[in-house]
């Protein structure tokens, strides 16, 4: 028993006639690599600028819980300073550039939102929301990593979620009264 032909006669519906292949659309993404690299230059400025703010309010926080968030910030500027690297290195892998001075660097992601303040629960709210919307761009980021088709900053993206929503929990436990 064949059954070419058998479904000839049953009209589709007009928006199906006109959806492209799956080859197609897999072929032509949304977005394009360019717009991943404006994002991980981005991502990588705001990374390099949490790793300023971290070490800063290291070397100035004081009070009675001073050792723990001093040497847990130690641990974050490291991260950091490590998390900055490799967003670069997945930039420089796909034949672009960073951005060569501070100057350029800070202008890739210009609404930082900085510490006002060297009142320890002050500074480390601040670090903390900076955290949290690190994490939500981390998101966001590997999102259109998929869409483009580069599952190796997909799957960094997921890693840089976790590191910043980890941090952001251990900083809200020590807030909380």
């Amino acid at each position: 028993m064949t059954y070419s032909g058998s479904f000839e006669s049953t009209p589709q519906p007009a928006d199906m006639q006109e959806m492209p292949a799956l080859e197609e659309r897999e072929a032509a993404p949304r977005a394009s690599v360019e717009d991943l690299i404006h994002e991980l230059v981005s991502l990588g400025s705001y990374v390099n600028q949490l790793y300023l703010q971290s070490h800063l309010i290291h070397l100035n926080v004081e009070g009675p819980l001073f050792l723990s968030i001093h040497n847990f910030l130690n641990d974050q500027y490291n991260d950091h300073i490590e998390q900055f690297d490799t967003i670069g290195e997945f930039v420089r892998s796909m034949d672009y550039l960073m951005p060569m001075c501070a100057c350029g660097l800070a202008d890739a992601y210009k609404n930082f939102n900085n510490v006002k303040s060297y009142e320890t629960r002050e500074m480390l709210t601040v670090y903390l929301k900076n955290l949290e919307l690190g994490g939500m761009t981390a998101k966001d980021v590997g999102c259109l990593a998929k869409e483009v088709g580069a599952p190796d900053v997909e799957n960094y993206m997921a890693d840089l979620v976790k590191a910043m929503f980890k941090a952001s929990w251990f900083l809200k436990a020590t807030l909380r009264s």
